[in-house]
């Protein structure tokens, strides 16, 4: 596994804190996904422009490679209830988020209430349908569960899943989404994520189409995302924050055409800090990306060097997570602090559904 990378003994994680009113956490997506805001940093001169995402296409030049996460969300989040148990009231309910496959039926799940979930209890969700026994408790007290259900017709999990399931959106979205769509991407293709790459939300088929066009080329690699990824850094010294892991895989066509490019002097564009995480860690220190799947558990925070990645399309994160982190070692932290500012005084909106941002 790719292991995280120590932090100065300097590095607060107060040093990325920053206000942010409650009317700015966007609630849903934009109307159109490539009608969002975008804000545009050009680290060399510390400039900010103010944009429409469509726009990106003025910053993208022919023979760059633009990296996606074509990891797809599944409907992750299931309410059951506890079978054979004592008592019919709230104690018999339960909740699961599905966060890692370990093998076929086999997955890492959060639980709640996790007291009462103990090894070789069992779950019902959709009235039978799926059928959760608790293996055993993880460290962190996540849950090993094997699940059942009727294979019969070749039906798999995800099958099951998409029947019964819901979207695990982030705890900071208190609406409804009406359309699920909206928390995919349009090149979403490998069933896996507990969250969205959400920087990815904001393209549309016509918009990758015309980079396409441009000469731009568009290359898949697949990280699926943890609810870890929304967890802000509770520890004060960065170095004693613990990441969590992701699975992740390079294809060797994937790296050769990201390989290519960069020996032919173009730019390698990573959209979302997934793509990003992958890349680096795929990467040697020539700035070579290698074919792999692995897990990685990079952490990236100001001091980083990249070694693969020269511009990077994001959204706005939150305060003290490793995200802003990570954005901030690609920018610079007073940099992207300051467009943080600029971001609330303009109105602009924030987390999974907000507007973006390209750094170049």
């Amino acid at each position: 596994m790719i292991k995280n990378v120590l932090a100065p003994t300097d590095l607060k994680t107060a040093d990325f804190r920053f206000d942010l009113p409650e009317e700015l956490i966007a609630q849903h997506p934009s109307e159109t996904r490539d009608g969002a805001r975008l804000m545009v940093l050009n680290r060399q001169t510390k400039t900010v422009e103010h944009r429409i995402f469509r726009d990106i296409t003025e910053y993208l030049h022919e023979g760059d490679v633009l990296v996606i996460n074509d990891s797809k969300v599944i409907p992750a989040r299931l309410y059951g209830k506890k079978l054979h148990a004592e008592d019919e009231g709230e104690g018999a309910r339960a909740e699961f988020v599905l966060l890692r496959q370990k093998s076929l039926d086999v997955w890492e799940t959060l639980v709640r209430p996790g007291r009462r979930l103990k090894p070789g209890t069992e779950v019902s969700f959709g009235d039978g349908k799926l059928v959760a026994h608790i293996d055993e408790i993880t460290e962190g007290g996540n849950r090993i569960v094997t699940f059942s259900y009727d294979k019969s017709g070749g039906k798999n999990l995800y099958a099951i899943l998409d029947e019964i399931g819901r979207m695990p959106l982030p705890p900071y979205i208190k609406e409804t989404l009406k359309d699920n769509s909206r928390y995919q991407t349009v090149y979403a293709n490998k069933e896996g994520s507990a969250a969205a790459p959400t920087a990815g939300l904001h393209f549309t088929e016509e918009l990758l189409d015309k980079i396409r066009a441009m000469g731009v080329e568009i290359v898949p690699v697949m990280l699926h995302i943890g609810l870890g990824t929304f967890r802000p850094v509770k520890e004060e010294n960065i170095r004693d924050h613990l990441m969590h892991s992701e699975f992740f895989t390079v294809s060797k066509e994937s790296a050769d055409k990201i390989n290519a490019a960069r020996k032919n002097g173009h730019r390698i564009v990573a959209v979302g800090t997934t793509s990003c995480r992958t890349l680096e860690s795929a990467s040697d220190e020539n700035g070579i990306v290698h074919p792999m799947e692995d897990d990685t558990g990079i952490f990236i925070y100001p001091g980083y060097r990249f070694k693969a990645v020269d511009a990077l399309i994001t959204n706005f994160h939150l305060p003290e997570s490793t995200l802003l982190m990570l954005v901030s070692a690609f920018a610079g932290t007073d940099f992207v602090l300051d467009a943080y500012r600029k971001a609330v005084e303009e109105r602009y909106t924030f987390f999974s559904f907000g507007d973006a941002m390209f750094i170049q």
